[in-house]
């Protein structure tokens, strides 16, 4: 008896036994459709926060003044006035830093913007024209300051969209308004493209002026700075940057790292805990839908053992005409597979299906990759395979003779 034969025999068999059949496909469609469902969420749930953190900057490294204390009262990191614009020209320097692509130092308030119609109360950021860059930021319209307009003070100021379009409806009609911050009138060259909100907020809107221009019209002439963004030359060379940024600082503050006046994070190290920790609950979650696999494997078991039980005659007519133990054997175990398979399938399907709706409501990407999709038809026949092989040993060891006069 050849594998066609076999096969097609397998087939009559369940087809033979419609209803039985469908309830056996369904709990290895439960199962698959919920491993599968899990494993996309959590892949979703991943690359949003890849690009959530990428957002921020490529091999982006972000330093911080330490904590204050004051009155013995001890604030948060972030609270000291330790960063100064010195800290990021001396990063910048290659000699200092031969791993440091591009550095941008930070001053910000909030400040409410006006127009001749309209005002908007939003952050004001000042800084270098190394900003674009380190935060991979691009404009929509118009230009973002020069090292002259920085080196002048000039009152310009480029803005966020959301920004613009609440002072002037539209992006188009911001370009080469004049927008009042605090008592000075500020002319807006540009406007900045989208990024949508990241972990620091909504990156649409802000204003963006010369770090010269914000020291002198909003700090008062004061040099510290809240934050440096410091750009490593490629991810190889971050971990390099860091410690070259963390030794130019100490030897600057005349500090050593346990009593360092400052913080660097790297979104890099932040990446890994998130991915580390979306990767441990996905694992938990599927291996709870796994247990539904389980059942469904159990339930395949089941009815082949069902299956034995019932056609005890067929096997001891098959044996009595010829059929070998491995005829017996291969059919069974045909018969296990192939519904295990289409429970696989249509698994698949329902994960996809639900996937697309789903992510709909909670605004993440569930995706299944090829390899799940592979992983998933694997484990379907695995576990038709596992299934099958005691009943199909079952039926193979029968002799005919008992078989034939089993009623």
């Amino acid at each position: 008896m050849n594998f066609v034969q076999t096969f097609r025999t397998a087939l009559e068999a369940i087809k033979g036994h419609r209803m039985r059949s469908a309830l056996t496909v369904l709990g290895i469609f439960i199962g698959i459709a919920a491993v599968s469902l899990t494993i996309g969420l959590g892949q979703g749930a991943q690359n949003a926060i890849n690009n959530e953190i990428g957002s921020l900057g490529s091999n982006l490294l972000m330093v911080m003044p330490g904590s204050s204390t004051t009155s013995g009262v001890r604030g948060g990191m972030g609270s000291a006035t330790t960063l100064t614009i010195e800290d990021a020209n001396a990063i910048a320097d290659k000699s200092v830093a031969p791993d440091v692509a591009a550095v941008a130092p930070l001053v910000s308030s909030s400040a409410n913007l006006q127009t001749s119609s309209t005002n908007w109360t939003t952050t004001v950021y000042g800084t270098n024209t190394e900003w674009l860059t380190v935060r991979s930021r691009t404009l929509q319209v118009g230009s973002f300051f020069t090292d002259d307009d920085i080196t002048n003070g000039a009152s310009v100021v480029v803005l966020g969209p959301t920004a613009a379009t609440n002072l002037f409806t539209t992006v188009g009609n911001a370009l080469g308004q004049s927008v009042t911050i605090g008592s000075t009138q500020f002319t807006v060259i540009g406007v900045l493209d989208s990024a949508g909100s990241s972990a620091l907020g909504d990156e649409d809107d802000l204003a963006v002026v010369p770090y010269t221009t914000a020291t002198q019209r909003f700090l008062g002439g004061a040099d510290r700075v809240s934050t440096i963004y410091v750009s490593a030359t490629s991810s190889d060379r971050l971990s390099a940057a860091y410690q070259e940024v963390a030794t130019a600082l100490m030897t600057r503050h005349n500090v050593t790292a346990d009593a360092a006046d400052f913080s660097i994070t790297s979104l890099q190290s932040v990446l890994n805990v998130a991915n580390s920790i979306t990767g441990t609950l996905t694992l938990a979650l599927s291996a709870l839908a796994a247990i539904s696999l389980i059942v469904g494997g159990i339930g395949v078991m089941n009815i082949m053992l069902v299956s034995v039980t019932e056609r005890v005659r067929e096997i001891g007519l098959r044996k009595a005409l010829g059929a070998t133990p491995g005829a017996i054997r291969n059919q069974f175990l045909l018969e296990a597979v192939a519904l295990a398979l289409v429970g696989g399938v249509l698994g698949i399907l329902l994960a996809e299906i639900a996937g697309a709706v789903v992510s709909k409501f909670i605004g993440i990407s569930i995706t299944m990759s090829l390899t799940g999709f592979l992983l998933a038809l694997g484990v379907s026949i695995l576990i038709g395979v596992v299934a099958g092989v005691y009943p199909a040993t079952r039926a193979a060891r029968l002799a005919p003779i008992d078989a034939l006069r089993s009623e």
